[in-house]
């Protein structure tokens, strides 16, 4: 899709329509989700008399701004949130350094962009540090880093454990399009900065599986083939199981309780998403984010479809803006066109220009592919004056 409003991806997508509708595609899911992110499918439901089927308001009206849990915020109407501001920092990262990604980057770049550039907030409807508007997982990575001076490889230990390096990692696996085993090796490089555990972990099958949609001929089973292969503990557990059951559902309205009933014994936070268990957010091998899987699963019962698989996470609720976010940049990788309508809305409304960023990390995808062909050739070559196999030029 363009500014113009021709649809940014196909089918047959080549690498710049797949960036394009990754990257506009999890901008669309994250605002669609933005309002009705905590509320349960019923609740939302209630609310909006039937489902959500595009860019809605507020929860609270026009009394958003002092409505709690909500306020400050004014989510809906088509505004980003967190997902968005941290996805695009880390492409501006990227176009920084014009080359693969590791935690010192994080520190080098990633939080000095959060604490000293204001940039416009949607939500604030201001300009203002994104360091005031992201969560406080987010936060950590200005305390860790800049003010604890702690080794970013380590940082995200003691962090509690979310979707929040998960949520932005779509960049990563774009750079390293149809190599699923780079991106993942990449972004859990990148997350040791931001988390630990299976929330560490789901930002690197999060990106192998948008690197796994990259790649011609990619269909939803294939993505979660190699979200698997790559998988480990309750973050490949909990994929299994929820895609075994969207399997068995071609609409998201029948899929919405199944899915979250497969998910749920992986899950920490509970039943009541405002109101987290005990246990919550605590490093464990046995349980796993339930944005990730979800976001699978809805992608499988979409058959990759952007507009159903949006839609699908829109109304399971939770943290449905980042599942939204992730199933967006899944199905926008995979070629399917991102609603024209929903991305001018929501390119107006934010007051971003959602394709800026992708056009930026196409160009550094290349230059990072051309390095990356430098350094193998260079490997090959002294390896096979070790007695190695040849070089095949």
């Amino acid at each position: 899709m363009t500014p113009t409003g021709e649809e940014t991806t196909s089918p047959g997508a080549g690498l710049d329509e797949r960036i394009a509708g990754a990257l506009v595609g999890a901008a669309v899911g994250d605002a669609l989700g933005g309002p009705v992110e905590g509320y349960s499918p019923d609740q939302i439901a209630e609310r909006h008399g039937g489902r959500v089927h595009g860019v809605v308001g507020p929860w609270h009206g026009d009394e958003w701004r002092t409505a709690r849990p909500i306020a400050p915020y004014h989510k809906g109407d088509g505004h980003v949130t967190d997902d968005t501001l941290m996805t695009h920092a880390l492409v501006r990262v990227y176009a920084q350094v014009r080359d693969h990604l590791d935690a010192y980057a994080v520190a080098e770049r990633l939080v000095p962009d959060l604490m000293t550039t204001p940039r416009w907030i949607p939500e604030l409807e201001a300009e203002a540090l994104p360091l005031h508007r992201v969560f406080l997982a987010e936060k950590w990575l200005v305390t860790r880093l800049h003010y604890g001076h702690v080794d970013p490889r380590e940082a995200g230990t003691g962090n509690i454990v979310n979707c929040g390096a998960a949520m932005y990692m779509a960049p990563v696996g774009l750079v390293n399009a149809a190599d699923p085993r780079s991106a993942y090796a990449e972004a859990l490089d990148i997350a040791g900065a931001h988390q630990s555990s299976y929330g560490r972990e789901a930002a690197g099958v999060f990106a192998a599986g948008v690197a796994a949609a990259c790649a011609p001929g990619a269909t939803p089973d294939s993505v979660v083939t190699a979200c698997l292969t790559l998988a480990k503990d309750g973050t490949r557990a909990a994929i299994e199981d929820v895609c075994e059951v969207a399997r068995g559902h071609t609409d998201f309205e029948s899929a919405l309780a199944p899915l979250r009933a497969a998910v749920a014994p992986y899950d920490t936070v509970g039943p009541d998403y405002r109101s987290p268990s005990l246990g919550a957010r605590r490093p464990s091998r046995l349980h796993a984010i339930e944005e990730l899987p979800v976001a699978l699963g809805m992608l499988l019962v979409a058959g990759g479809d952007f507009r159903r698989a949006v839609l699908g996470a829109v109304n399971y609720g939770r943290d449905c803006d980042s599942i939204a976010t992730m199933a967006g940049a899944l199905a926008g990788a995979l070629g399917s066109p991102v609603p024209r309508e929903w991305a001018k809305t929501v390119a107006e409304a934010s007051r971003l220009d959602l394709w800026e960023p992708a056009r930026a990390l196409a160009a550094v995808a290349r230059e990072v592919f051309e390095k990356d062909v430098r350094r193998r050739r260079a490997h090959e070559r002294a390896f096979a004056s070790m007695g190695g196999p040849g070089c095949s030029d």
